[in-house]
């Protein structure tokens, strides 16, 4: 079994609610959920003119392989209605894997660890709840230090 790292985020129809159909679904597909982040409204990065994220992070074990957990996210995403349409747009359910035990890996489908979460304080500071010591098997920065270097970014925790 993996310790994964996977980052949820919606901001179409009941943000909280979708959040939590995928924790759902995560668990009754070969994943069991350890710990959950609180959830964080984030203002959208990349395409501002939308409303704004519900974030977290969930730490999970898998004994799936990376691209089968990423077949596993993708129709979980499709199931809770994602379309994809525009780049960094609108989504019902975002599932990203951050981190896989400490694989690194980089195919056209699938890069590990996710190559922008030290540019998110929307993945880190969720992370960071959950593991703020936990190094990036690259970099070998902690998550507090990668956060610590992070952009600025607005956002606000909503749940405890």
């Amino acid at each position: 079994m993996k310790t994964v790292y996977l980052s949820l985020g919606s901001n179409i129809g009941g943000r909280e609610e979708n959040l939590r159909k995928a924790i759902e679904s995560l668990a009754a597909a070969d994943v069991r959920v350890l710990r959950e982040s609180p959830i964080y409204e984030t203002e959208p990065v990349g395409l501002a003119d939308q409303r704004w994220f519900l974030n977290m992070v969930a730490e999970t074990e898998t004994a799936l392989f990376p691209l089968q957990l990423l077949t596993r996210c993708a129709t979980i995403e499709r199931d809770l209605g994602r379309v994809r349409t525009i780049e960094n747009g609108p989504r019902t359910i975002d599932i990203d894997i951050l981190l896989f035990g400490k694989a690194v890996m980089r195919t056209a489908r699938l890069v590990i660890p996710h190559p922008r979460m030290h540019e998110r304080r929307f993945v880190l500071v969720p992370l960071a709840d959950l593991a703020p010591e936990l190094r990036h098997p690259v970099t070998h920065r902690t998550v507090r230090q990668m956060l610590d270097a992070a952009p600025p970014e607005k956002l606000r925790r909503v749940t405890p």
